[in-house]
Formats: structure tokens, C-alpha cells, sequence
């Protein structure tokens, strides 16, 4: 902890940097990390939340361009011919903020459904909207709820609920891997 306080010390921007690249390495620990710095004062509360939630919502807009990009190839354009990508495409972009908002909590769904919204097309304005509001809630809610456990158990907490948070991450990740993995159908 020396070494972070210190490291803190000669570079105060450097938890805000990091907040803000963080989202594009893995979105949920960047966000757990965030609240855990702010509970434990490791920042200024309202610019760690206003750093993470600029990284998350860059992290996720790239996304969007990676779908239309793919929309150049002529492969891509035969694809959304097809009639289940046009139903597909008319159940998302009739839908589109319901569907972000969902998205954004429903684990492995979050990146093929912004890469499929710029493949269909959908307005980037109403797309841009969706995802940061919905990024900021959840954002608001972790931060929300690290804050309500260090009040409701002290200082211990603040140090507990981090450990809890990162290990159902991990718990999360080492789950999804497993389900792959073994939820495929035989081959016969």
C-alpha cells in the first residue's frame, strides 16, 4: 500500500488515466476498481466516477464503428441481406434503447450488441445516448452500493467489499469460460 500511496503522491492524475483506459481491458473490474478507489479516498469521488464513466463510454462507442466498418466488405452487406438478420435488425433498432439498457446488465451480451447496432445501422446519436446512460447508472450503482457497505460497516468494509466485488468478477469470468466450454453440443 506504501508504494500505491506514493506512486499517488508523484503522480495524482494517474488513478484518472487509468480510469480512463481501463474500460478497454475489461469494463466491470475498471468499474469495480473505481468504486474501490473512491471508498477508500484513493481519488476525488465525483472525478474517479467522471473518469470511468468517460473510458467506459469510449470503450463501448468504438464498438459501435467496428459494426459499420464491417458493413464496407461485400460479404457483410450479402450477410445482412438475409432473412434473419433483417428480423434481427428490425427487433434491435425498433427496440434499440430498451435493448442497450438491458444489455448493459446482462453479462456476454454488452459487445455483440453494440458491434451488431453499428452493422445495422442504427442511429449513432440515439445509440451514443443509450450507452452512456446506461453506463452511468450501472456505474452509479456500484458506486452506489460500495459507498452504503463502508457506511454500513466501516472501515473494514471498504476494505472487504473490494476483495468480495473482484471475486465475483473472477468467479463471473471463470464461470462464462466454463459454460463455453462445456455447454457445446457433441459432435457426432
Amino acid at each position: 500500500m506504501d508504494a500505491v500511496e506514493a506512486a499517488l503522491a508523484a503522480y495524482p492524475w494517474g488513478i484518472y488515466l487509468c480510469l480512463l483506459l481501463a474500460p478497454f481491458i475489461q469494463e466491470d473490474a475498471a468499474i469495480i476498481g473505481a468504486a474501490s478507489a473512491s471508498t477508500i479516498g484513493m481519488g476525488d469521488p465525483f472525478l474517479l466516477f467522471l473518469s470511468i464513466i468517460v473510458g467506459l463510454s469510449a470503450s463501448d462507442l468504438w464498438k459501435y464503428w467496428a459494426g459499420r466498418a464491417a458493413r464496407t466488405h461485400r460479404w457483410a452487406e450479402k450477410f445482412a441481406q438475409k432473412d434473419g438478420v433483417q428480423a434481427a435488425k428490425d427487433k434491435v433498432l425498433k427496440r434499440l434503447g430498451p435493448t442497450l439498457m438491458a444489455v448493459r446488465f446482462i453479462p456476454g451480451t454488452r459487445i455483440p450488441t453494440y458491434v451488431a447496432s453499428g452493422f445495422f445501422k442504427a442511429s449513432f446519436s440515439i445509440f451514443s445516448l443509450w450507452v452512456v446512460l446506461s453506463g452511468t447508472l450501472y456505474v452509479a450503482l456500484v458506486f452506489g452500493l460500495f459507498h452504503a457497505m463502508g457506511e454500513v460497516g466501516g472501515e473494514k468494509a471498504k476494505a472487504i467489499v473490494p476483495i468480495i466485488a473482484i471475486t465475483l468478477v473472477v468467479t463471473l469470468l471463470i464461470g462464462q469460460f466454463v459454460w463455453k466450454k462445456f455447454s457445446k453440443p457433441a459432435s457426432l
